[in-house]
């Protein structure tokens, strides 16, 4: 019985350990599928991909770039490995992957899948978990990611106007245009609440001038000339008002700069 107790303690004492050693070998890149041939490797990683595996691809692509960085099968993997971080929602390692790509390849035929996926990776990386369950305000948070994400979607646009990607892009760089400028303009409407009519003019006019088109801009027409009468400046409230009422004729908003002159 004494031994059968010494045994066991052993064995507990060991377990921990194994496991530890266990899960280093099999998370180990350079280690892992040491057995296959790089075309093994990738066939099978693509066959994850097709399973929606996402784990399981990531840990082929990652093996493949380790194992055989100069294999003719790696820098396809590479692309699938960026797809694989981006369906796993590991964000991070997807925008890491495609910036390594676009770094190694600058001339690769696949370079604008790279720069959309790191706008994509971008975007959702930003986004985070909650945000991406319930309705969010972006134009609350950081807009330092939102620009980053922007001018990669921009990229696309403008070296590769011909990609499959780049109207998709164009789609995400609109909404992220009116993000900014909603951004600008929630901040532009903080200095206009407290008073501080300079910065409140100040800002909306960096909406008016970098986001024309988007939809914030009859909003921040309003708060300019709200401030600029604020500050007994009438000639450029009277100017902003003009270009209110004649870009948005019979609207709530020239309703509501007139309000704010009574």
């Amino acid at each position: 019985m004494k031994f059968i107790k010494k045994l066991m303690i052993t064995v507990a004492l060991l377990l921990p350990s194994l496991v530890l050693m266990s899960c280093a070998s099999s998370n180990d890149p350079a280690e892992t599928y040491r057995g296959e041939t790089p075309k093994q490797i990738f066939l099978k990683g693509e066959e994850a991909l097709r399973d929606s595996n996402y784990s399981e691809a990531v840990k082929r692509f990652e093996a493949l770039e380790v194992q055989y960085p100069l294999e003719s099968y790696t820098q396809t993997g590479q692309l699938h490995l960026i797809y694989a971080y981006y369906r796993s929602q590991d964000y991070a390692s997807a925008e890491a992957a495609a910036e390594r790509y676009i770094r190694a390849y600058p001339t690769s035929p696949h370079i604008d899948y790279a720069y959309y996926m790191y706008g994509l990776s971008t975007y959702y990386h930003n986004l985070g978990v909650f945000e991406r369950i319930f309705s969010v305000d972006l134009a609350t948070r950081d807009t330092s990611q939102i620009k980053k994400s922007f001018e990669e979607f921009s990229t696309i646009v403008h070296r590769y106007p011909n990609s499959r990607y780049a109207p998709s892009a164009h789609q995400y760089m609109v909404y992220l245009r009116n993000v900014l400028a909603d951004h600008e303009l929630q901040v532009a409407q903080y200095y206009y609440d407290r008073k501080a009519y300079v910065a409140a003019a100040s800002r909306a006019n960096t909406v008016i001038q970098n986001y024309q088109g988007a939809s914030a801009v009859p909003e921040a027409l309003v708060i300019m000339v709200k401030s600029y009468r604020a500050l007994g400046l009438m000639e450029p409230a009277d100017q902003a008002y003009s270009v209110l009422e004649y870009n948005y004729p019979n609207s709530t908003y020239v309703k509501q700069a007139v309000t704010a002159d009574s």
